[in-house]
């Protein structure tokens, strides 16, 4: 059963396979969950567009417009989290729909307990965010303002916008400034799941939010990887 923070959401499935597709609509329709299933990418546009998303669920290989161009314009549109699923589960692939703004990236074949994992650690932490949202304004420190409705960073005259995970990491880190933090209690704290071995989610959110700072050039926070240990984010003199 889902434990009992998951809420029951309104879920949008781009998916050309109409297996699959019905599979998605019944697996996670048993829990509650109301699936809209798009089969391209246009209607699966149009979908996003017209409709309230808790979640949306994309495939990579789609008719007309692809899974990763149809992630760059869902982005453009708003913070909905995306789990993407593909069969093109190499480094790269994962890689680019990290870069381009993907919460988790779930390769297929999936069983239907990876996908519930999965769905149930996107809502766990939406439920989460949404809570802190209703109380947490944007926080000032010295030179840095968090804006967690906005998942936005401002330094100065700079602006950075990340996805709700990214912000969720750098919040995680900045509130242990200058602690080594494990990657399992980071998996816990932003991901809501546990940490294996061989999963690179993490690694994947760290390297964009680590890119997106130096982009950006706030050269206040230094975000570092202690081999063996996790990562640690600190302040150093502008």
């Amino acid at each position: 059963m889902w434990p009992v923070q998951v809420f029951q959401a309104r879920i949008l499935a781009v998916e050309d396979d109409p297996v699959l597709g019905e599979h998605l609509q019944q697996s996670l329709g048993s829990y509650g969950h109301e699936v809209v299933l798009a089969t391209d990418g246009q209607q699966g546009l149009a979908q996003a567009g017209s409709g309230e998303f808790d979640l949306i669920l994309l495939d990579v290989m789609l008719p007309g417009l692809g899974g990763m161009e149809l992630l760059s314009r869902l982005r453009r549109m708003g913070g909905t989290p995306v789990l993407m699923m593909s069969a093109l589960g190499d480094e790269e692939s994962r890689v680019t729909g990290f870069d381009r703004g993907a919460d988790d990236y779930l390769p297929k074949p999936f069983s239907s307990r990876e996908l519930e994992v999965r769905v149930n650690a996107i809502l766990r932490r939406i439920s989460y965010e949404r809570g802190q949202g209703e109380t947490q304004p944007a926080v000032d420190d010295a030179e840095l303002r968090f804006d967690e409705k906005a998942s936005r960073l401002r330094y100065g005259d700079i602006s950075v916008t990340f996805t709700p995970t990214e912000y969720r990491l750098l919040e995680v880190l900045h509130a242990h400034l200058g602690e080594v933090q494990s990657k399992a209690f980071l998996y816990q704290q932003v991901l809501h799941r546990g940490f294996t071995r061989h999963d690179r989610v993490l690694d994947m959110h760290i390297s964009n939010l680590r890119r997106k700072l130096a982009q950006a050039g706030v050269d206040i926070l230094r975000l570092e990887s202690v081999w063996g240990h996790g990562y640690l984010l600190s302040r150093e003199q502008p």
